[in-house]
């Protein structure tokens, strides 16, 4: 039979979750009205999901705020298990990620609106497979956190170079285009710019990736450090010899 004191400590977690899972769909419809704006530069459609991004701004800030008080609150009480403190510790991390991300898509915006008044109206054809592995990154660090899931933070950590490749080429494309055409040199600056932001969100995935990890399996694995043991819980098979 639950006691009291359990019954408190399962409203404090369901709350830190629910604050938790808020703040991440905030912040991910604000990086996709931010990357739709950047993909498709339009005047009108630039100003209009900029500014949705720019209003929600202050709003993700709140979130971190209040779930940063939360998590205070919860480990004042000095009744909680191993496993209830990493993930306390584990969402102010990722709050504070979140709260990045939210920066970088204000950032992204910034430079959509800085195109707009350039009359740029088509966006370098490398940007969009790397803002879709972004957005793939994302999503599934969010599904980790909703879900609990190891697997899918896998995936995000497995994810990060392919990002980095995009954006060295990206970079190398604009650059080439710049000594070709210095009078696209102020545009192609700003997509640069852009890109650097889309991978920082990238990173920021990773780093929410590697907090859930933390959260449910207790490894860090930051910097690599024990990937390999979260690779063998994942797929025990591969350590008796049997192929996925």
């Amino acid at each position: 039979m639950a006691t009291p004191v359990s019954n408190i400590q399962t409203i404090y977690e369901d709350v830190l979750a629910n604050y938790l899972i808020s703040m991440a769909r905030t912040v991910e419809n604000s990086v996709e009205h931010a990357l739709d704006a950047l993909l498709r530069p339009n005047p009108e459609r630039a100003a209009a999901l900029s500014s949705q991004v720019f209003l929600v701004e202050p709003r993700i800030n709140e979130m971190e705020m209040l779930i940063d008080d939360h998590a205070v609150r919860m480990l004042r009480t000095g009744l909680l298990e191993d496993e209830e403190i990493r993930r306390v510790v584990a969402s102010q991390k990722i709050a504070n990620d979140l709260e990045r991300i939210g920066d970088l898509a204000v950032n992204i915006s910034e430079r959509v609106i800085s195109l707009a008044g350039m009359n740029v109206t088509e966006a370098p054809q490398d940007l969009e497979p790397m803002i879709g592995a972004v957005r793939g990154m994302l999503g599934r660090s969010l599904g980790a956190l909703i879900f609990r899931n190891v697997v899918l933070a896998g995936e995000v950590l497995d994810s990060d170079d392919v990002v980095d490749r995009y954006r060295d080429q990206i970079f190398e494309h604009l650059l080439a285009g710049m000594i070709q055409e210095p009078s696209q040199a102020a545009p192609h600056l700003q997509f640069v710019l852009a890109s650097r932001y889309i991978e920082r969100i990238a990173d920021h995935a990773t780093n929410i990736a590697e907090d859930i990890i933390f959260w449910v399996r207790g490894l860090d694995v930051r910097h690599g450090g024990t990937r390999l043991q979260l690779e063998e819980m994942n797929y025990p098979e591969k350590r008796i010899g049997i192929a996925r």
